[in-house]
């Protein structure tokens, strides 16, 4: 089974800063440890591709606020 690496893309960030563009949000199933924060799109293609993970997306909306009524928790 492989392992499953969840990004976002990051906020507060423009369109023509040479920051990297994606922030790490949480890893399953892949025994692996990210020393930072915030990566490139290349950086986290080669990442997966070395251990065997996915890459998934997570959606976010467009104002980047979520409402309290979107908010799903299952105990």
């Amino acid at each position: 089974m492989s392992g499953k690496i969840f990004y976002r893309e990051r906020h507060k960030i423009g369109t023509k800063e040479k920051k990297p563009r994606f922030k790490l949000v949480a890893v399953a199933d892949a025994n692996i440890t990210f020393y930072a924060d915030h990566l490139r799109k290349k950086e986290l293609e080669e990442i997966a591709a070395s251990v065997g993970a996915d890459l998934i997306l997570l959606k976010a909306p467009k104002d980047g606020k979520v409402k309290e009524d979107e908010i799903e928790v299952k105990e």
